[in-house]
């Protein structure tokens, strides 16, 4: 998939732990867990808005594309 997520970078940068992200936001450990490793298909933009907002970032701080077709 072209989409790489970075928000285990970003959570290692704020120091901030899965689980305290994800009782915060609302969502369980497991979901996190999918999204941090990129088996998800998509992400509502109030959740990455409350993720961005916790973490003090931007959503192409957690998100990048990733053009395959240039390898």
């Amino acid at each position: 998939m072209p989409i790489v997520v970075r928000l285990d970078v970003m959570l290692a940068r704020r120091k901030v732990r899965s689980r305290e992200l994800a009782a915060h936001v609302g969502i369980t450990e497991a979901n996190l867990s999918l999204l941090k490793s990129g088996h998800v298909k998509g992400i509502r933009f109030a959740t990455l808005a409350a993720i961005c907002k916790y973490l003090d970032c931007q959503p192409g701080d957690l998100l990048e594309f990733v053009d395959t077709d240039e390898v």
